[in-house]
């Protein structure tokens, strides 16, 4: 695990101002994602209070939270009040010299403010935004609040999660959120690509539910075709055999998935059955779906009699795939995590540092880095204001006074 401190950017994306409007989890994720890249993202939150994310999530051993270190790593945090008109004219200047700007408000918010993309286009035509919402900037169900639990529902994950017998359970992640998220960021670089060709920017919808009816493979299909409705189906998928969690003599579980056919021989090599391999309940792909409840059960009785670290070689020495469903203590002590640097270990600025995830996908030539650990709220205003805007000291100072930004932009706070 290497440890890394605050440094400038780089990046493929270094050349990119971005402005993020939005809080809490599904913009600030796609703002985090540009920041890896080496992206200038600007944060705008709210004076005094700052985004919601600040007071998120675990506790450190100090009393503070955590997660807000991870989700705004990288970033400048501003404050302005963009209720008001000051504040808006503000976010108007930023804009003209912004490649992106990433929003997350109930839709209709931006344009009431005076701030929609057609407002905004017209003071910067490359400007690409970025709009993370529930459901959607149109449709009937776009003006509702769309927080990640009721949008995983409607986009069809809550109804195949868990037991056929229980309510439906949810992923310990705002996985919609995030999946909006990443939906938003490459729905930027797509947007880059057509500003590359026709030097216009454009809207970026994208919405929750639909990022999650995304990842959910043949469903709508199957039920078309066939009237077929998932279901809830526990720690495996119907027909997909076997590919399951199995118990283990020392009470933990190894997921194994052998359900192609020469994986599932080399399992029962492995288990010193190979015999189960041409057994015509178990011989082929659908065979082993038709009777996954009993060839789950003979793989069970096997691993029960191993620890999970003997099962683990086993399968590995055999091409089995395999693991362990690991915990955040497991990624940080794993050897395979350590080599390949999947974990870093930001410093703090205090002589301390945070362990958090790298930056991924992995790029040759242009890699991504965790420059930084999210900042103070408005770290960064007075220095925005003033170098990249060309505001002087009595411009900040009026707008500090009106609370347009927070008092932290006073330029008499700076030196004391």
């Amino acid at each position: 695990m290497t440890s890394t401190q605050s440094q400038p950017a780089q990046g493929p994306l270094s050349d990119m101002r971005v402005i993020e409007l939005g809080q809490l989890i599904a913009g600030p994720f796609c703002g985090q994602l540009m920041a890896d890249f080496g992206a200038e993202v600007i944060k705008v939150e709210p004076p005094e209070t700052g985004d919601a994310m600040r007071q998120w999530g675990r506790n450190d051993r100090d009393g503070n939270p955590v997660w807000w270190n991870v989700i705004a790593r990288g970033k400048r945090s501003i404050t302005l009040d963009l209720r008001k008109p000051e504040g808006q004219e503000v976010l108007r200047d930023l804009v003209r010299e912004a490649d992106v700007l990433i929003e997350n408000f109930r839709p209709g918010t931006m344009e009431r403010w005076g701030l929609g993309y057609d407002k905004l286009s017209a003071i910067n035509p490359r400007l690409i935004m970025a709009r993370v919402s529930g459901f959607g900037q149109d449709g009937p169900y776009a003006e509702r609040a769309g927080f990640a639990s009721v949008c995983e529902a409607i986009g069809g994950l809550r109804a195949i999660s868990g037991y056929p017998d229980r309510a439906p359970v949810r992923v310990g992640l705002s996985l919609g959120d995030t999946m909006a998220g990443i939906n938003a960021a490459m729905g930027i670089l797509l947007a880059l690509q057509h500003r590359h060709r026709t030097g216009r920017g454009q809207v970026v919808d994208s919405s929750i539910f639909e990022s999650v009816l995304h990842l959910t493979e043949a469903m709508v299909a199957e039920y078309d075709a066939g009237g077929h409705i998932r279901e809830r189906h526990g720690s495996s998928l119907p027909g997909i055999a076997p590919s399951n969690a199995y118990p283990t003599a020392d009470a933990r579980d190894v997921i194994i998935g052998a359900n192609q056919d020469s994986v599932f021989r080399r399992l029962c090599e492995a288990m010193g059955a190979p015999e189960l391999a041409d057994h015509p309940d178990y011989a082929n792909h659908r065979a082993r779906g038709e009777n996954s409840e009993a060839l789950d059960a003979r793989i069970g009785d096997w691993t029960r009699q191993h620890d999970a670290e003997t099962v683990i070689a086993k399968m590995a020495d055999a091409g089995v795939p395999v693991g362990l469903a690991y915990t955040a203590r497991e990624m940080v002590e794993d050897p395979h995590f350590a080599a390949r640097n999947s974990i870093v270990r930001v410093e703090d600025g205090k002589g301390g540092s945070l362990a958090m995830q790298n930056v991924f996908p992995r790029l040759s030539e242009s890699p991504g880095q965790v420059r930084g650990l999210g900042p103070a709220l408005g770290a960064d205003t007075l220095a925005v204001l003033n170098e990249a805007l060309g505001y002087d000291k009595d411009r900040i100072a009026t707008l500090a006074r009106k609370g347009i930004v927070g008092p932290e932009a006073q330029p008499e706070r700076q030196n004391t």
